[in-house]
């Protein structure tokens, strides 16, 4: 058996055995390429794309990021190249192009939006500011005009109303109640103003802490919370936004009737309303300083506030959100706000403790007879003489449910 296994190994391993396997072998490799598939197209590396060179400006021009040698440092002579030559292995490493860049010269760029193409806005001169390109212009703005003087009127605005509470006090009224009350404003009216107070209330803390607060809040919170504080009242002040400008506008054709100028309110603009007096000067449903916040802050500047807030939350359509039409509604937003602000201190001062009586009025909607006829006695008088009526939310009831009985 071993030499019958011994002779069979020695004929395999014979040169004629060798020489047909190498052959077959060879024959089996040439059939497997014969019967391999073509290359897709698929397969093929895809073939370079350039930038096109009609969009081309100045020292910016596309280029495909595969055709710029990497390794173009490693040349002896690298750094002895012109700018002729650096922009002809490295188009996006030369003096020139990052010229083009800071002077606002608009490239190429295959992102479908606005401004794509610019990294760097042109150059304009905003009031305040100098010939800078536009977000450093923006930015002098913000923070040498609107910042410091805009913090310092409110500053002033709210000293000022502290020395008038220490030095003059709650304005009290100068007879007893009788206990016939008068309907001041009717339950629309109070909701309507409650839902315009409390949005704005929300939108001027939130607008002060993003505009102040590193000033004054940042040095006690520290950056983590300060900086989660600051982005919960940014939403809340973007979404308060809008119902604020809702509201604005009920407000504002709620007390329109009411709040046309006359003249008597000549007469109480020259007397200061008889800040300086023993009494106050005789005005209707509401006196010329009330009219002036109307006229002033609620429908002026609130249709600067409203129209740029809505503008800066981006829901008004057809509209290119540019960062230069961002930056100026933001500066005219900052300046409309901060004088909104300051006039409506003084409203919310009255309002409150200012004035004996004016928060209830807003709460319940009635005033007692003595503080109608001393704080607005043309009022008190026209609703003596049937000119108005006394109760006017029972007067419409009674005016809808007289056709139903008759």
């Amino acid at each position: 058996m071993q030499r019958f296994l011994t002779a069979g190994l020695r004929q395999l391993a014979s040169p004629a055995v060798l020489a047909a396997a190498l052959f077959a072998l060879s024959a089996g490799v040439a059939s497997a390429q014969a019967v391999a598939p073509a290359a897709t197209q698929d397969d093929l590396a895809p073939p370079a794309v350039t930038a096109p060179a009609a969009t081309q400006q100045g020292g910016i021009r596309g280029a495909n990021i595969f055709e710029i040698a990497p390794d173009a440092s490693t040349d002896p002579k690298y750094s002895e190249q012109t700018n002729a030559e650096r922009g002809k292995v490295q188009p996006g490493n030369n003096a020139p192009m990052w010229r083009d860049v800071g002077k606002g010269v608009t490239g190429y760029s295959s992102l479908p939006y606005p401004e794509s193409g610019n990294m760097i806005q042109g150059f304009v001169q905003y009031p305040g500011s100098s010939l800078t390109n536009a977000g450093e212009a923006w930015r002098q703005v913000r923070n040498d005009w609107i910042i410091p003087y805009g913090g310092s009127l409110l500053l002033i605005a709210l000293v000022a109303l502290a020395l008038f509470y220490f030095g003059k006090g709650t304005i009290k009224l100068h007879g007893s109640e009788t206990g016939r009350v008068i309907e001041r404003f009717t339950y629309v009216e109070r909701a309507a103003h409650w839902v315009n107070a409390i949005t704005f209330v929300v939108l001027a803390v939130s607008g002060v802490v993003m505009a102040f607060g590193k000033f004054f809040l940042l040095p006690i919170m520290g950056s983590t919370l300060f900086g989660w504080l600051t982005y919960a009242l940014k939403n809340m002040h973007n979404f308060s936004g809008p119902l604020f400008a809702v509201s604005l506008v009920v407000v504002f054709f709620t007390f329109l009737k009411d709040n046309w100028p006359t003249k008597e309110d000549i007469t109480w603009v020259l007397k200061a309303g008889g800040l300086f007096g023993g009494s106050e000067v005789p005005s209707h449903r509401f006196n010329a300083g009330e009219k002036v916040v109307f006229w002033g802050g609620v429908f002026f500047l609130g249709l600067i506030v409203v129209g740029s807030g809505v503008f800066l939350d981006k829901i008004v359509p057809a509209v290119e959100y540019t960062r230069a039409n961002m930056q100026v509604a933001h500066m005219i937003h900052g300046v409309a706000t901060v004088l909104m602000m300051a006039m409506f201190l003084g409203h919310i001062y009255m309002g409150t403790i200012g004035m004996e009586g004016a928060y209830k009025a807003m709460k319940t909607g009635y005033v007692d007879e003595t503080w109608a006829k001393e704080h607005h006695e043309l009022w008190y008088d026209d609703i003596k003489a049937g000119k108005i009526p006394a109760h006017r939310t029972a007067a419409a009831a009674a005016a809808s449910d007289a056709p139903r009985a008759a």
